[in-house]
């Protein structure tokens, strides 16, 4: 007797629409789609907060040094990835090529994406996220780790043909400079 395993998964009902409808929780928490599902996040912890400013400050201090004024650099904005796949996200720091008084913006216009991840964010999450901005072609992604009791680790990554390319991979209390639409460093000892 041989067993079958499918692994079609079925779109979800929800929509690019039904999810820039939604109100966001008033909690802090992040309500995201992946794949015509809608699910939300926890609140994210201070050291992730913290994580994130520091991000956001290196890059909107490298994208102001660099006269790059077509570049905006956002924390926790809407972007969406892909009206077929039924999938938006919200990136805790966001370089996009577009003007900044927008409710969200499109997969195009996001030209690096920046993950902080907790340890209560989930494998299928991370993954889903990865991929969806593969899909949609977003130039660099940078993600960073930050488990508990462990030096935090950064990974910068460029779009190459087929998915992404890691070029940075450090731990915490080393400067880098990673994949970028301009110069920055990040000094990884400042992220917690």
């Amino acid at each position: 007797m041989t067993a079958e395993v499918s692994t079609f998964h079925p779109l979800g009902d929800a929509t690019v629409e039904d999810w820039l409808a939604a109100e966001q929780p008033s909690d802090g928490s992040r309500l995201e789609l992946s794949l015509g599902y809608l699910y939300m996040t926890p609140p994210p912890t201070g050291s992730h907060q913290y994580a994130t400013g520091e991000l956001f400050v290196a890059l909107r201090s490298a994208v102001r040094a660099a006269g790059r004024s077509d570049l905006q650099v956002l924390p926790g904005v809407g972007v969406k990835i892909s009206t077929a796949f039924r999938t938006a996200v919200i990136p805790d720091v966001a370089v996009v090529a577009a003007d900044a008084h927008r409710t969200a913006f499109e997969s195009h216009e996001l030209v690096l994406a920046v993950e902080v991840r907790s340890p209560g964010n989930s494998r299928d999450e991370r993954n889903t996220k990865i991929a969806g901005y593969a899909a949609a072609r977003v130039p660099y992604l940078w993600i960073v780790e930050l488990p508990d009791d462990k030096p935090a680790k950064f990974c910068g990554y460029r779009l190459a043909e087929s998915g992404y390319r890691q070029e940075v991979h450090v731990t915490e209390g080393e400067t880098v400079s990673p994949p970028s639409p301009v110069p920055v460093e990040v000094a990884t000892a400042l992220l917690r």
